[in-house]
């Protein structure tokens, strides 16, 4: 790794990000991540606009905004943030119109980043290709906080956090979520559930849904993390039985406290 002031001589909001990290060095663990994440995410990108899927547009859009957000990309989140809003106002003239634009200032951060992470020795290939090792769905037989979000960086977060006491499993979609905890409804290992509502393929709705068709809101408590912090969400999400909501983007502090609250939820019903 270079040193962080390269970083902020580059323009990225090195403070604000440490106000989520907490320290620079799960700043520079993580940063990888968003490193991948925004290889894939403007693949996806073009992919949604070329089929004028303007729902899953939002979603990948929303999700680079709020990882660029929290390693201080302040001008990629605030593009991608544009794009969101037109996404979601039916407006493919401006996507087509300006995804070039988000595209080059997404490509100047990977350069970016790849620069930093190069620092003395010139290659990153070793923490990029572990990376984007595949995550695949298991059985589990310890204590185990699920961790639902399609942001690798928010599951990776919250792994650093807890994984001292807990196993954390991660999901990347509902449909992974809902296929872990089929798997391991029956054996009581999963003691929570920090669950993200607007994922692509499989929303967090359907996985709620799911849980509450097998009465399983009391077995495998629920806490929502969510970056849709509108009334008509939020109205709709305490309709299940979910524990808490936690809006993104959060710290160590605030998910604890989540967590914490989830785990004595678990405790209490047991």
């Amino acid at each position: 790794m270079r040193d962080i002031k390269f970083l902020e001589e580059n323009g990225v909001d090195i403070k604000k990000s440490l106000e989520l990290f907490g320290d620079i060095n799960t700043y520079n663990e993580t940063i990888g991540e968003f490193l991948v994440g925004a290889h894939n995410k403007i693949n996806e990108l073009i992919k949604y606009m070329n089929n004028s899927d303007l729902s899953n547009y939002a979603i990948y859009v929303h999700s680079l905004k709020s990882d660029a957000k929290y390693f201080g990309f302040t001008k990629l989140a605030d593009m991608a943030y544009e794009h969101e809003m037109k996404s979601k106002a039916g407006d493919l003239y401006y996507i087509t119109s300006h995804i070039n634009d988000l595209i080059k200032e997404t490509n100047n951060a990977i350069i970016l980043i790849q620069d930093y992470m190069k620092g003395n020795d010139g290659d990153s290939s070793k923490e990029l290709n572990k990376l984007n090792e595949d995550k695949q769905g298991e059985i589990y037989n310890s204590k185990t906080i699920l961790v639902v979000d399609d942001s690798n960086i928010i599951r990776n977060f919250v792994k650093r956090i807890f994984s001292d006491k807990y196993n954390v499993g991660t999901a990347c979609d509902g449909e992974e979520a809902i296929n872990i905890i089929k798997a391991n409804k029956d054996n009581g290992f999963i003691e929570a559930v920090l669950l993200d509502l607007n994922m692509p393929k499989v929303d967090g709705f359907a996985v709620l849904d799911y849980m509450k068709e097998n009465n399983l809101l009391q077995k495998i408590p629920v806490s929502i993390i969510s970056g849709d912090s509108s009334k008509e969400t939020i109205d709709k999400a305490f309709t299940y039985q979910i524990v808490d909501m936690l809006e993104k983007p959060f710290n160590d502090q605030s998910i604890k406290m989540v967590i914490e609250k989830t785990l004595f939820f678990k405790e209490m019903n047991k």
